[in-house]
């Protein structure tokens, strides 16, 4: 686990780039890898939570049941990305989520206690991870506006250039590596829906939809329908 590899994915995380070198060699003591199948469950909701999460292969999903059994899909988490960290600082004693693996995965998790202990001996390193969860912050106050303010063609769209980079024109081939009904989830699209948008952006000639691989044909066109509005 304590490889120059895993110290830099570390690093460009939120919560690990507040640390200094010290610190971040005692979470490391504290890590523990889950390898899952897909499907497998890491957690379900009302669990006892003392430990927060880093994906270092695969994908997450991150969901709750309505009382009639109904999924939604919270959040997808990819390679690098954490979850579950926010119950660090919740005074939650059980995770408010289930969490799956979508495909087989590799998981680091971490001690919250170890976490909080590092975080009470320095107000450096409080203010510094403040300043990280403020950007996060803000990121994630664009995407509420963009489900909250903008149409489901739209929200699409957007995740779809989230996935392609920061390439602006040419072809981009995409993979959204879930299925759809799970992305649709996320994006609180209705499937029926999602796969319409879909259809109508293929017959536009700007995508060419093909399984969960998608290529974006036009991406200097589609990325002008974001700015232009959809």
């Amino acid at each position: 686990m304590d490889t120059p590899e895993t110290r830099a994915l570390l690093r460009r995380t939120y919560l690990f780039s507040a640390l200094n070198d010290a610190q971040l060699n005692q979470m490391l003591e504290s890590v523990r890898l889950v390898k899952l199948g897909a499907g497998e469950r890491l957690f379900e909701r009302g669990q006892e939570a003392n430990r927060f999460f880093l994906v270092m292969e695969g994908q997450m999903k991150l969901y709750r049941l309505s009382a009639s059994g109904d999924e939604k899909v919270i959040e997808i988490v990819r390679r690098g990305g954490t979850f579950a960290e926010a119950v660090l600082f919740m005074g939650v004693k059980g995770y408010p989520v289930n969490a799956d693996a979508l495909s087989p995965s590799v998981v680091a998790s971490f001690s919250n206690e170890v976490f909080r202990e590092l975080l009470k001996d320095s107000a450096d390193t409080c203010f510094r991870l403040m300043a990280s969860m403020s950007r996060r912050l803000h990121s994630r106050l664009e995407e509420i506006d963009a489900l909250t303010l903008h149409n489901a063609t739209y929200r699409l769209v957007a995740y779809l250039l989230e996935l392609a980079g920061p390439k602006e024109r040419g072809q981009q081939r995409v993979n959204l590596g879930v299925a759809k009904h799970v992305v649709a989830s996320r994006l609180s699209i209705q499937p029926e829906t999602f796969s319409r948008i879909l259809k109508r952006l293929s017959k536009d000639g700007l995508i060419e939809p093909n399984g969960s691989e998608i290529e974006i044909t036009e991406l200097g066109r589609l990325r002008e329908l974001m700015r232009t509005g959809i």
